[in-house]
């Protein structure tokens, strides 16, 4: 099984490891596959770490694999950097997307009900 987390890490901080440790947790056999942007992150600022650094740390703290986000596409809107990310995604076949909020979750579930509704 494969769980996709789309994510900059820039920086990695313990909100990424909790939510790493939440998919270790409950899928323990799952590989983790971080989709992530590259040294340009989505807002169009240079990232805090180099790419590398980032991948570096994605590894040593249980992420199976990292796959860049080209910066053609991470550079733009927020919708179209999560289109190109789930493409990704689905070119390579994840049974999952694990993605992080810092909002409540019923304001998440409110709006997941206002678009299916309108």
């Amino acid at each position: 099984m494969n769980i996709a987390i789309v994510c900059e890490y820039n920086p990695f901080h313990f909100g990424h490891l909790y939510q790493i440790k939440q998919i270790k947790n409950i899928f323990p056999q799952a590989n983790i596959i971080a989709i992530m942007s590259g040294n340009v992150v989505q807002r169009g600022e240079f990232s805090i770490l180099d790419k590398f650094y980032k991948t570096k740390i994605a590894l040593e703290y249980g992420i199976d694999c990292v796959i860049e986000i080209p910066s053609v596409f991470s550079l733009q809107s927020a919708e179209n950097f999560s289109r190109y990310a789930v493409k990704i995604i689905d070119a390579i076949k994840c049974d999952y997307i694990s993605f992080g909020i810092e909002s409540e979750i019923e304001d998440l579930i409110s709006y997941r009900d206002f678009i299916i509704e309108n």
